[in-house]
């Protein structure tokens, strides 16, 4: 099982999740984040630290947020690796909850 980037993390891109991976699966596009399904080793230990609530277990997706399972195996392989905390987005607070942000992901 692999965790998984939803949602929510577009257009806020918190980056807590990061520093706590131990295998360095997340990969940072322009407004979000996604996890290589490849390289996650289930620990559990991204989830709780995402303030924007947007990861995870690909068993326990949202309704409707199956498509970033398939999003976040693609953009992984495109996208850089990041390892350490960065600023999120400046508006990121005001993005925080909106729902269906897809239409905003920037590739």
């Amino acid at each position: 099982m692999t965790f998984v980037v939803g949602d929510n993390c577009i257009n806020c891109k918190y980056t807590d999740c990061v520093e706590v991976c131990p295998v360095d699966c997340f990969h940072e596009g322009p407004n979000f984040l996604v996890i290589d399904p490849d390289e996650c080793i289930d620990c559990t230990l991204c989830e709780p630290e995402c303030p924007a609530e947007a990861i995870f277990p690909e068993d326990d997706l949202p309704e409707g947020q199956e498509v970033y399972l398939e999003l976040n195996a693609e953009l992984a392989k495109e996208w850089p690796v990041i390892t350490s905390k960065k600023d999120s987005l400046p508006d990121a607070d005001e993005w925080n909850g909106k729902p269906d942000k897809l239409k905003y992901l920037e590739r």
